[in-house]
């Protein structure tokens, strides 16, 4: 009997190095796929960006085109010229 106690330090060592190698690959696999679910995310909203800014271009095209659109953009003008005075220097 002391024999089989004598032989099963390293035995249960080595099992539980085991384990932990187990429990650190199966971490190291969840923490690797959000990290590549995240850089998908950012992917995906960099894409929506850029067509959102494509399509206020569209937007701002067909204002332009529109009949009246120049008297309405030189108020726009002066309105933003008059903001700008109120600002303050520093």
């Amino acid at each position: 009997m002391n024999e089989l106690a004598a032989n099963a330090g390293p035995l249960v060592s080595y099992g539980l190095l085991v384990i932990i190698l187990i429990v650190a690959f199966i971490a190291w696999f969840f923490v690797n796929r959000a990290s590549v679910r995240a850089g998908e995310h950012i992917r995906l909203l960099e894409q929506l960006l850029e067509e959102q800014k494509k399509q206020n271009q569209l937007l701002r095209r067909l204002v332009e085109l529109q009949p009246g659109a120049e008297v309405k953009k030189s108020d726009d003008d002066q309105d933003k010229r008059d903001f700008i005075r109120l600002i303050p220097e520093r």
